[in-house]
């Protein structure tokens, strides 16, 4: 698939930025990633994520990371942290912004080294795609987790983004598995990615898979606008 992410990221990053990112989803959205804001430093950064980074403790893990503007912070700060994203670009864009230890690769293929934190900011559960994959990645998270580790993750309860009815539901089409699933395709110069699955999920939802996974799940804190940030710890 074309790296059209990190082909972006990698224009700005060298001073070629000429254009954002368009992003086109199931919803029947057409909106913009706007590509300044992926390269923004910790004070303009929203009030969930700044309350993430301050939460980070011991060895990091920033799964998902993008331009690295997260691990750029946290590495800063003189914590011990560790990039990884699947984009080739991404992780470029990283090495060249100076951080020291970044990885290309599928989070589900790496182990052999665990954390004490686990860092999914940006929607970054949003990688598991699907609803039902969920479980499948909380298994793979614990194998890289320490004894008393933590994963720091934010998302969003889109269910504001369907029609609502007279009596005050919402109409969800009836072919969704899970209304927080959506399929997402990328343009940029005149390229598009492949479409690909990207999970936003309600926090309720989210507590209660993880509790059946062995996992407590805390509600930190909720934004302006339906997101939220929450810590899962495996249970004792």
């Amino acid at each position: 698939m074309d790296d059209i992410l990190g082909r972006a990221l990698l224009d700005f990053q060298k001073g070629a930025y000429t254009e954002d990112i368009k992003t086109f989803s199931s919803l029947d959205e057409e909106d913009v990633m706007p590509l300044p804001y992926l390269f923004r430093n910790y004070s303009e950064m929203p009030k969930l994520e700044q309350k993430a980074l301050h939460l980070c403790q011991g060895k990091i893990l920033d799964i998902g990371c993008g331009a690295g503007s997260h691990s750029l912070y946290l590495q800063g700060q003189g914590h011990e942290v560790t990039c990884i994203d699947s984009s080739k670009g991404a992780v470029d864009t990283c090495g060249l912004r100076g951080l020291t230890k970044v990885i290309y690769g599928d989070i589900l293929t790496y182990s052999g080294t665990t954390f004490d934190t686990l860092l999914l900011l940006m929607n970054g559960i949003g990688i598991v795609g699907r609803l039902e994959k969920l479980t499948f990645y909380l298994d793979h998270f614990k194998k890289l987790l320490k004894p008393g580790g933590q994963i720091l993750m934010d998302s969003s309860d889109i269910i504001y983004m369907y029609d609502q009815d007279e009596d005050g539901g919402r109409w969800i089409p009836g072919e969704l598995n899970y209304y927080g699933e959506v399929q997402f395709t990328l343009e940029y110069k005149g390229k598009r990615s492949d479409p690909f699955d990207w999970l936003y999920i309600d926090y309720n939802t989210l507590r209660n898979i993880a509790e059946t996974n062995d996992f407590s799940c805390e509600l930190v804190s909720q934004g302006e606008h339906y997101d939220y940030l929450a810590r899962l710890t495996i249970k004792p």
